[in-house]
């Protein structure tokens, strides 16, 4: 089995959505089928079918969930130091083109969300990232093109 990389905050999140998920969802939508079935005819009730759809999507989330919590990589940046990029570092970026500068994350694929500054650990930019120093220049192929960047600064708290 693969480890799956995650920061403290990234465990606890996924741990409290379970936690969320068993314990006020699942009762939710238990209460819901057993409306709908009061409701009569199954084969043509509509809410009953939703609310059988959104069970098996619970059911679902909540085992990916615990799976990839099984498996996690608690990685506590932190702890971390050093001017070599990996996962949980912070780091400050100039784009090349623009001059603008970008901060972000190294997370896990979950955690990510850029527009918090954080990336995925296997997206383009990360990936061009990973094993670089502070003051290389990196090219990047994304989606939108390719960019450049070069690594201001490497922190880990």
């Amino acid at each position: 089995m693969d480890k799956v990389p995650m920061t403290e905050e990234g465990y606890t999140t996924m741990l409290t959505e379970v936690k969320f998920m068993k314990s006020e969802e699942r009762p939710r939508i238990i209460r819901a089928i057993e409306e709908a079935r009061a409701h009569g005819d199954l084969s043509e009730n509509a809410e009953y079918h939703s609310a059988k759809e959104a069970q098996g999507w619970n059911e679902t989330r909540i085992s990916e969930m615990e799976d990839r919590l099984s498996r996690a990589e608690v990685i506590d940046p932190s702890k971390l130091s050093g001017d070599t990029v990996m996962f949980g570092a912070k780091l400050t970026l100039i784009d090349e083109d623009s001059e603008a500068e970008v901060k972000y994350q190294i997370v896990g694929d979950f955690e990510a969300d850029v527009k918090k500054g954080k990336i995925s650990i296997s997206s383009p930019i990360a990936r061009a990232l990973i094993g670089k120093k502070k003051g290389d220049s990196v090219e990047v192929n994304t989606p939108g093109g390719g960019r450049s960047y070069e690594i201001v600064k490497v922190a880990w708290k």
